[in-house]
């Protein structure tokens, strides 16, 4: 059992440095826990424009795609900034895209979705099933003047972000992402309602005042003991579920707005 930690741990340490977003694991447990809460009618007029599948399916696309001609572009709307105190807004969104402002346009074309041809939906779908995530994840605030940085573990460098994007979940438990969904989508409707209330600029807020600790987890460069990283799991998981667990509930939220 210590060595699959161990192992789970360096894992969690070596991941890649351009690792964008919470990775097929983390995004398939929101799609679930949103595709749970989704209103018949809106189950089915969203797998429409998937080729009748699950948007589980399709919760990796825009990381699947990122790379290749079409979709280069995309590359930089998975995180997005925010200001001194801690709001998105007009002045720090990126003139290239980000995941609040882009987000915020895939919602207002599906608006009119009955009017537009189908592979116009089905790309916009896609972008609401993935930045809906993305904005959730505690690595993708740009706070001002926080720069990027590298931790060290067991002689293995990687960014602190990748750290977040996946590993955390990995490490913490063996689940897939029918185990997390089971565990995490727990609350009363009541609770649920409150939860997914507001705009994508009013989480990304929430994500920014409460997730800005994770900065004072770690230092750059900071050569994590075996003792270090088990206390950094433990504290760090918590936070990554929570995150996981309102962006389920937001996106069936936004989901069945549009085509409930």
């Amino acid at each position: 059992m210590k060595k699959l930690f161990t192992l789970s741990i360096i894992a969690l340490f070596a991941m890649g440095q351009n690792a964008l977003g919470w990775g097929r694991l983390g995004h398939d447990a929101v799609a679930y826990i949103a595709e749970c809460h989704l209103k018949p009618k809106a189950k089915k007029n969203i797998e429409r424009f998937l080729d009748g599948r699950s948007i589980v399916y399709y919760s990796s696309w825009m990381d699947d795609w990122r790379e290749t001609p079409a979709y280069a572009h995309t590359t930089v709307w998975h995180s997005a900034a925010v200001d001194e105190n801690l709001y998105y807004t007009d002045e720090v969104r990126s003139p290239k895209g980000d995941c609040i402002c882009e987000l915020e346009n895939a919602i207002e074309r599906l608006k009119n979705w009955r009017t537009l041809d189908d592979s116009t939906v089905a790309v916009n779908l896609r972008y609401v099933i993935h930045l809906t995530g993305d904005m959730h994840c505690p690595g993708h605030v740009k706070f001002p003047g926080q720069k990027s940085f590298n931790v060290v573990f067991n002689g293995k460098t990687c960014s602190y972000h990748s750290m977040w994007d996946e590993g955390i979940l990995s490490a913490a438990h063996k689940w897939q992402y029918l185990e997390f969904a089971h565990q995490l989508d727990r609350l009363s409707p009541k609770e649920i309602r409150a939860v997914s209330a507001g705009t994508p600029r009013d989480w990304f807020h929430e994500n920014a005042v409460e997730n800005r600790v994770i900065y004072e987890m770690a230092y750059p460069n900071q050569k994590f003991s075996k003792v270090e990283g088990k206390w950094f799991v433990n504290a760090a998981h918590p936070i990554a579920e929570k995150q996981l667990q309102r962006a389920g509930y937001r996106l069936a939220r936004i989901l069945n707005e549009l085509f409930g």
